[in-house]
């Protein structure tokens, strides 16, 4: 499995989409914290956050007796300039010639 398909195995499940919405909010949070308005076990909640890690998404650090985890977003961009912005760039510039061929004419 490529680095690629494995952020996209973990953004294509909303409750890992939820977590990491939780942590773009605020970083380094608990276990405890992420799982608190999931209804789910704690080790469902784990579970989701191993695949996350697994996709480089998240990083947990250990302070204390605590494991803090961390948004990780160079994987997503990494993604956007790979499959999105490639996509997007085209249609903006098909627009952007569009726009000037309508003031030449009109």
């Amino acid at each position: 499995m490529t680095d690629d398909d494995r952020v996209f195995k973990a953004l294509a499940d909303p409750t890992r989409r939820h977590l990491l919405d939780r942590l773009f909010v605020r970083d380094g949070r608990t276990l405890t914290e992420l799982e608190s308005d999931l209804e789910m076990t704690r080790f469902g909640v784990m579970k989701h956050l191993r695949v996350l890690e697994d996709a480089g998404l998240v990083v947990a650090r250990r302070s204390g007796r605590e494991k803090l985890h961390y948004l990780n977003p160079v994987p997503i961009r990494l993604i956007h300039d790979r499959w999105i912005d490639k996509y997007t760039e085209r249609r903006v510039s098909a627009l952007t010639e569009l726009k000037k061929e309508l003031e030449q004419t009109g």
